[in-house]
């Protein structure tokens, strides 16, 4: 009997132990991450902000991201794990701007004890509006973008564009925000804080020179795109975009909006439609086919696929290759 007994305890205890090693080597840009005392606690709402958050952290953050790797960050909603781990860290940080509509509802359940600071890392920036009727509190079309600094959504008859970080320019106030984000919950690290984030801006302002020089002289401006998702970075560097879906990579196109792009493509002479990894290119690549032109991808770093992850792929080697597939595109 006593055998037996410790056999089944034997074998509960080995189960444990996988479903615990199974937890722990989730994805590295996964919900997986566990609270660790004597260190700043971060949680991030998705890729960009955990990249940020990771470089200016350094040794003294710990920093979780609660947006699994291959996953698109519109619709997802967090988990009890997600709201407990938030719970009992320092710092919360998303990116606002009508991004995250599960925010409101994550930061009641946190619980009365709950000594993180909640941060909106789009503040600061120029925020763009648009028009929808998507049911998404997303746009249609952005050029060059209009903007206002006011994020009080529910009193504005129109909707704002959240993918704010596309933008290298956009991106500097982020990373600024995260930097004081640190400072102001762990004073005593401040110059480290203070260091890596100059490390991290310097790296930003070179992309955006970058792009600056290099799409300024180049002869088209005008790009057609699967979801609206680069409006900053239009505005930022003077071209215009033309969405298949609106803000929402869930918002279907009309079947008059899809011959009304493929006319445009083809009046214009755009030669590429662009796509997304994190969404269907279902859409894109029938709308490339109709107007008789090649598809590219078009990254709007929201997220990392698997394949990117593993091949250490993060936000700057992405810009670099949208940077690419652009002057490609508008050549």
């Amino acid at each position: 009997m006593f055998i037996h007994r410790f056999k089944r305890g034997f074998v509960a205890a080995a189960m444990l132990l996988t479903l615990l090693l199974v937890l722990a080597g989730c994805g590295k840009n996964g919900s997986s991450g566990t609270i660790v005392e004597g260190k700043v606690n971060v949680i991030t709402s998705f890729y960009p902000i955990y990249e940020f958050a990771k470089e200016i952290g350094g040794e003294e953050a710990n920093v979780i991201n609660l947006l699994p790797t291959g996953v698109e960050p519109h619709d997802w909603t967090p988990r009890s794990q997600d709201i407990l781990n938030a719970s009992k860290a320092q710092l919360f940080l998303y990116n606002g701007a009508g991004l995250e509509g599960w925010v409101p509802n994550f930061l009641k359940g946190l619980g009365a004890d709950a000594k993180v600071k909640t941060v909106e890392i789009s503040h600061g920036i120029d925020l763009i509006e648009a028009e929808d009727d998507d049911g998404h509190g997303h746009g249609e079309e952005a050029e060059h973008g209009e903007a206002h600094s006011d994020h009080d959504e529910e009193t504005e008859p129109h909707h704002v564009d959240p993918h704010t970080w596309v933008s290298p320019k956009s991106a500097m106030i982020m990373a600024e925000n995260i930097k004081n984000s640190y400072i102001e919950v762990d004073p005593q690290h401040q110059a480290a804080y203070e260091s890596r984030y100059q490390e991290l801006l310097s790296q930003l302002q070179a992309l955006d020179a970058k792009f600056m020089e290099q799409l300024s002289s180049l002869p088209k401006k005008e790009i057609v795109v699967s979801h609206q998702a680069f409006g900053y970075l239009c505005r930022d560097y003077g071209l215009t975009q033309h969405a298949i879906m609106g803000l929402s990579p869930e918002a279907e196109p009309r079947a008059q909006d899809l011959v009304a792009l493929s006319k445009l493509v083809k009046e214009k002479g755009i030669r590429y439609i662009f796509f997304e990894e994190l969404v269907s290119d279902k859409l894109a690549k029938t709308l490339a086919s109709e107007a008789g032109v090649e598809t590219l991808v078009l990254n709007p770093v929201e997220g990392l696929t698997k394949a990117q992850a593993q091949a250490g792929d993060n936000y700057f080697t992405l810009m670099e290759k949208n940077l690419q597939n652009l002057i490609q595109a508008l050549q």
